[in-house]
């Protein structure tokens, strides 16, 4: 068995705690468990608040790793925004003694230092080259067939390429082989890999900006026959499912209702997990029509 310490971040437990469910029963079901962290803060996000002040930043990333130091497990977690300001925070200071130093100055005033004895890694990965395709296709017992699915990595889990080592960020396969492994049918679509609109702090500062660019893409995934939408993502999720229904509020009519499945939320479909305890009810795009269709 092995375990992870489970980073949280924000909007997992807040917004959609039942992705928060299905990740842990999912890699249970593989004996991978999962701790939760006690005592983090925001990662914090990684655009705005980085841009703004890259030394405070890097301290409160590195003293939300040292609490997983001290359990001696490296890091997962469900949202992209979370894993680039970690994994990027823990690539800067293992590449640079000094700034170890500066940011252990300040770790030094609340009891915390950070050591670099973890590694950070995203829940997909831990799905995709811990476990694997094949593993996974072995205990689905109810497959996915005949659901068409719009895979959306969002920006941060791929680049910067150079910090991230993901293979080629242009043409990414490890959610469509995932997805295939369960039965569905990946889609392919237009500006597959751009923004859903939220990230950068677009979505604070210009909502009707980061709407249009999310209105592109549901264009293209319905276009293209996509019955879901799925990601790695959590903030993805929730602009897609929470912004649907804020472009239908601005058209006056609901034009825009694609589901939108967490990664391991569908794979959890296949392998017997519950919808309501996997929190499916609660988005706020209904997942019905998925579900109708997986168990018609």
């Amino acid at each position: 068995m092995s375990k992870y310490a489970y980073f949280l971040g924000c909007l997992t437990p807040n917004r959609y705690p039942g992705i928060e469910a299905a990740t842990i029963d999912l890699l249970r079901m593989f004996d991978i468990e999962l701790d939760y962290m006690k005592g983090t803060s925001c990662c914090p996000a990684p655009g705005v608040f980085g841009s703004f002040d890259l030394e405070t930043w890097l301290t409160v990333a590195a003293r939300n790793i040292s609490i997983a130091e001290e359990m001696g497990r490296d890091i997962t977690l469900t949202c992209n925004g979370c894993f680039a300001t970690l994994q990027e925070a823990d690539h800067m200071l293992k590449g640079n003694r000094e700034l170890v130093k500066l940011i252990n100055n300040h770790l030094s005033k609340v009891g915390r230092q950070y050591k670099g004895t973890v590694n950070v890694v995203h829940v997909i990965e831990i799905l995709y080259n811990e476990i694997g395709p094949e593993k996974i296709r072995d205990r689905v017992v109810q497959p996915l067939d005949g659901i068409k699915v719009a895979c959306h990595y969002g920006c941060h889990f791929l680049k910067p390429s150079s910090v991230r080592q993901k293979g080629n960020p242009e043409n990414p396969t490890m959610l469509e082989e995932l997805v295939e492994a369960v039965g569905a049918t990946p889609v392919e679509y237009k500006d597959k890999k751009m923004c859903c609109g939220a990230g950068g702090g677009v979505r604070a500062g210009k909502i009707d900006v980061a709407l249009e660019m999310t209105r592109k893409k549901l264009d293209a995934m319905i276009e293209a026959g996509a019955d879901c939408i799925t990601t790695p993502c959590v903030f993805c999720q929730f602009q897609f499912d929470q912004g649907q229904t804020e472009i239908n509020n601005k058209l006056g009519v609901e034009k825009y209702k694609v589901p939108v499945v967490f990664i391991t939320q569908l794979i959890g479909l296949a392998l017997g997990i519950s919808p309501r305890r996997m929190g499916l009810h609660r988005h706020r795009i209904p997942v019905k029509p998925v579900l109708d269709k997986i168990f018609h």
